[in-house]
């Protein structure tokens, strides 16, 4: 998918940091896909931009509510049992890959009862029972602008891969 962005955007939210560069390109592919991630938008995009928009939902989800939130709204498939892991290892992060990875073993053993419907007093509980998440919100937090900002530099290395820069 061919995603256009002007070079002023791109330089004033690079100016602002990597976090604003990141979600820059990052709402823009998701602009050009109708705004949702899909089975069927999925196709259209690169590797690359699949692997972002994933950083991009698991940020926001482990930042909102941890990976039990990320695995209770659905996510838990797309991030653990597919190569988002391995991609982001090709990035140069390293230490989130083997935080998916460590993530994917308690998704593997807990991910059926943390998917289930429930009302939000449970699903509140569910912090409580699962208290093994704990390490691996406290590690993603710790690590996220790092991470953020291996992304950053990335993109801007292959910035072709992602977008079509419009002067």
């Amino acid at each position: 998918m061919i995603v256009s962005i002007s070079e002023k955007d791109i330089i004033d939210a690079a100016q602002k940091g990597s976090d604003a560069f990141v979600d820059l390109v990052a709402q823009k592919t998701l602009q050009a896909i109708g705004g949702q991630l899909t089975a069927d938008t999925m196709p259209s995009l690169t590797a690359d931009q699949i692997t972002l928009l994933a950083y991009q939902i698991l940020k926001q989800e482990v930042m909102e509510g941890g990976f039990i939130q990320l695995i209770h709204n659905g996510y838990g498939s797309f991030i653990f049992l597919n190569p988002f892991a391995k991609a982001m290892r090709l990035v140069g992060a390293k230490e989130l890959t083997d935080l998916i990875y460590e993530g994917r073993k308690l998704f593997e053993k807990y991910g059926d009862e943390l998917t289930g419907d429930c009302t939000d007093e449970e699903f509140m509980a569910l912090y409580e029972q699962y208290e093994e998440f704990d390490e691996l919100d406290d590690a993603f937090i710790e690590m996220e602008p790092e991470v953020t900002d291996i992304l950053a530099h990335y993109i801007d290395e292959r910035i072709d891969k992602f977008v079509k820069v419009e002067k």
